[in-house]
């Protein structure tokens, strides 16, 4: 039996880990790949306060270091179902079976790839998920961004601000983004649309250096520093046992309380409309101050 067991090993999972070793509470992270989460892929983060800049594996680690310091106990192990008992939570992994009074789930949620040839390569090396948080390593460069929803479009717009030219390249010809910020964006000299087209490949060996593209069905080459897939996100939280909404995140309150009793979500994985570091590791300690208040 562990006082709060922890599903997530990422920025919500480990901040949770700290908060309940510092009360003193029995912890356990199950995480079913690498520590650290998304924040890893980042070569340099600069918007963390109180912290001028330190790569993303660095982070990480010390993260991870701070709550294996302060007690918390790690399994990588993959957890299959989530249960309410009367007086308890049993968590069930591909390992084993887990008892606890309080659960955080925190298990982030992946942004969807291109799938293409370079991708995984260059991640960190020019590729970036999340303009807000690479956006400024890119500042006078060429840069192109994937989706033709509200997030490429509001990441296009952001780096507008930063960026010499910012490609937008979608595969249709319409957006699914709001009208008024495609206008919007059709207003800035300094951005380019590139639409029915498709990124076919990437260019480059130790960095990013050009993409290949499929447009309207004929092949061509453009040359680019950066390139910034928002093509979307897929939570995966089939698993846990709680009230989902449609986009398949779980719905919470701001104390970041679920539907069940004892079983809370933090970062990424929940209903939100920030998802940066910060508030990562906020939700990691509203969750645990909420269940401290609630079931100890």
């Amino acid at each position: 039996m562990f006082d709060f067991i922890i599903i997530g090993g990422g920025t919500a999972g480990l901040s949770s880990a700290v908060y309940a070793c510092r009360a003193n509470k029995s912890t356990l992270v199950l995480e079913r790949e690498a520590f650290g989460g998304q924040i890893v892929d980042s070569p340099m983060v600069e918007n963390y306060p109180g912290i001028k800049n330190i790569s993303g594996a660095q982070f990480a680690s010390d993260l991870f270091d701070q709550a294996e310091a302060a007690g918390a106990s790690f399994k990588c192990e993959t957890v299959t179902s989530v249960t309410r008992n009367a007086d308890s939570i049993t968590v069930t992994t591909d390992g084993g079976k887990y008892e606890a009074k309080a659960v955080v789930i925190a298990a982030g949620c992946e942004h969807r790839r291109l799938g293409i040839y370079g991708e995984d390569m260059l991640i960190g090396a020019g590729v970036s998920y999340c303009a807000l948080c690479d956006g400024a390593f890119f500042k006078g460069k060429t840069v192109a961004v994937v989706g033709g929803g509200n997030a490429a479009i509001s990441d296009a717009l952001y780096l507008s601000g930063l960026c010499k030219t910012v490609y937008v390249i979608h595969r249709r010809d319409e957006f699914r983004a709001e009208p008024t910020t495609v206008e919007r964006l059709r207003q800035l000299n300094t951005v380019r649309f590139i639409t029915n087209a498709v990124v076919s490949g990437l260019k480059g060996d130790e960095a990013l250096t050009g993409a290949e593209l499929t447009v309207n069905g004929k092949k061509q080459n453009l040359d680019i520093d950066g390139l910034f897939v928002a093509i979307g996100q897929q939570p995966d939280n089939g698993a846990f046992g709680v009230k989902l909404d449609d986009a398949g995140y779980i719905v919470a309150d701001e104390r970041c309380r679920t539907n069940v009793k004892g079983i809370y979500a933090a970062g990424d994985c929940r209903q939100k409309s920030v998802r940066q570091l910060t508030t990562a590791a906020a939700d990691g300690a509203i969750a645990v101050s909420t269940a401290l208040e609630e079931i100890f």
